[in-house]
């Protein structure tokens, strides 16, 4: 063998002094850059998004929580901020339509994955399939990251994965993906919820006679009800439409506390307005706002100005529309983060009445403390006690709202990863709760009192269930016409929403209320209304 045939077939084996292959040869497509042009170091709006995912996944945060600090902590402007915020929330949305896209183009489990490479692969997965990104910018960028937070071996799974992915079309991927799929698996991967959230939103739509009608739309697609849909009030034969709402961005919603705001003072929802906030047209003293930092808004820091679903706020003025009479006890049961109570105790100061806010754990006891320290003290109380043992604490109560823990299905458009979080299993623990709460909430009502029970969920098992339950229990309650307290606090386009209501199946579903993104532009809030009638 000549020493130039020995160079020639060293040059083909090409392996090292451990006898691996460097280099298999022919052609190498890895990245359109030289190795030593490659990205090397994660993007700032690409690593803020990682850093949520991560603090979702292994702290079992909230990124609407997480986000906002993590921003601040980046020092991001406010195109890289809005940049970090679409490719997180989208992320955390489609988790499981992505999941699903995944699993076709890598070898192994999912769950054999490191979880930060997971990750990393659904954010990029994201960028793909669903934003404006270049194939190869989402690429790159993405394999920085990765070199960048979890090291360079992972970087060429993520690369090859990543460019198979961007072989398709998001639409080309469901298509592959439904093919030989049934509606509730294929409404699943086209609208990224689970199998068992479509169902339960599928029958609380039937039973709420939202499926299968055909009543002519009343409300002007032009206000908040129907923003990002071309959906109608009073018409819904389509399940899709609900799914797609808990897709969209959700404006934020505002809330001037009662009695606290000056006309033209510097805390007032006009200069909110000034800055970019629309007034609502379903209730006084809310409003929306697209326009960024709500921190910066005049009366937020002071707490004044409040960041409340329109839906949370109809519910809470609802409850204390009816006349009120001097030195009324009104009862939050389940007062945590203090939205509501805020609002109720602001109102109370108003009337001159007295809101006990109670709530079991200490850390969402001093957020109610902090949500209600703008409001006259003498208006208010907090209490740090399981609300099952409330008839402990001794004297009734003339107005009692139960904003029971619930499965949250009615704002998974705020909080992304609660549709993954949640499992069915989660029910049997949470519809006990409820009924112990409600429970304990009847034991202090006092005679002809009122007792609002709301859940931020549309699951029937959660409501209507619970209602009818609650009816066989205590024979002395009475279930008003929720409809009724709503309108009446309503502005006349809100009036409009619930008064076209289809009709109901039963007098349970008839007397109370289930807001809809897709329809009234709110969280997916029930409410139900008892009274305690005399003997």
């Amino acid at each position: 063998m000549s020493g130039q045939q020995g160079r020639g077939e060293r040059s083909q084996d090409r392996r090292n002094a451990k006898g691996r292959q460097r280099n298999r040869g022919g052609k190498r497509d890895f990245s359109r850059s030289a190795p030593s042009q490659r990205t090397r170091r994660a993007d700032p709006a690409r690593l803020v998004a990682f850093r949520v995912l991560r603090a979702v996944a292994m702290d079992d945060a909230y990124a609407n929580l997480v986000l906002p600090h993590e921003i601040r902590r980046a020092k991001l402007d406010k195109r890289d901020a809005a940049f970090a915020t679409e490719l997180t929330y989208g992320a955390l949305r489609a988790q499981g339509t992505y999941d699903a896209i995944l699993t076709q183009n890598v070898d192994r489990e999912l769950a054999e994955l490191d979880p930060p490479v997971l990750n990393a692969l659904r954010l990029g997965t994201h960028q793909l399939l669903a934003m404006r990104v270049d194939d190869h910018a989402a690429v790159n960028e993405t394999v920085g990251l990765v070199r960048d937070q979890v090291g360079t071996g992972p970087s060429g799974l993520v690369n090859a994965v990543l460019r198979r992915v961007s072989e398709k079309s998001l639409e080309g991927w469901l298509d592959q993906l439904t093919a030989e799929t049934g509606e509730v698996d294929s409404l699943a991967l086209r609208y990224a919820h689970p199998r068992w959230v479509v169902r339960a939103l599928r029958q609380s739509l039937k039973l709420h006679g939202r499926l299968s009608q055909d009543k002519p739309g009343t409300h002007s697609e032009s206000s908040e009800v129907a923003e990002g849909s071309e959906h109608s009030a009073g018409r819904s034969d389509d399940l899709e439409q609900l799914l797609q709402a808990d897709n969209l961005a959700p404006v934020v919603h505002l809330v001037g506390l009662p009695g606290q705001l000056q006309p033209g003072g510097g805390e007032s929802l006009e200069q909110a307005a000034e800055a970019g906030a629309k007034p609502s047209e379903l209730i006084e003293g809310a409003a929306m706002f697209r326009g960024g930092d709500i921190g910066r808004l005049p009366g937020v820091a002071e707490g004044t100005l409040r960041v409340q679903d329109i839906g949370s706020q109809w519910i809470a003025r609802a409850l204390a529309e009816p006349a009120v009479a001097p030195d009324e006890r009104w009862l939050d049961l389940c007062a945590g983060p203090g939205g509501k109570a805020a609002l109720l105790a602001a109102l109370a100061a108003e009337y001159q009445v007295h809101l006990l806010a109670n709530e079991p754990a200490p850390h969402r006891a001093e957020l109610v403390q902090k949500a209600l320290a703008p409001i006259p003290q003498e208006a208010w109380s907090v209490r740090v006690e399981d609300g099952r043992r409330i008839s402990e604490y001794g004297p009734s109560f003339d107005r009692i709202i139960v904003d029971a823990p619930c499965t949250g299905l009615g704002a998974l458009r705020r909080r992304p990863e609660s549709r993954w979080r949640r499992q069915p299993g989660d029910l049997a623990e949470l519809t006990v709760l409820q009924e112990q709460l409600l429970d304990a909430a009847v034991s202090v009502l006092a005679e002809d009192g009122l007792l609002a029970y709301v859940t931020c969920s549309p699951h029937a098992a959660e409501t209507l269930v619970q209602v009818e339950d609650a009816l066989k229990r205590h024979p002395d309650l009475e279930l008003l016409d929720a409809h009724e307290l709503m309108e009446n606090v309503a502005l006349p386009a809100g009036q409009e929403l619930i008064r076209s209501r289809p009709e109901p199946v039963g007098e349970i579903v008839a007397k109370t209320v289930q807001l809809w993104p897709h329809i009234h532009g709110t969280d997916a809030m029930f409410f139900a209304l008892f009274r305690r009638e005399a003997p």
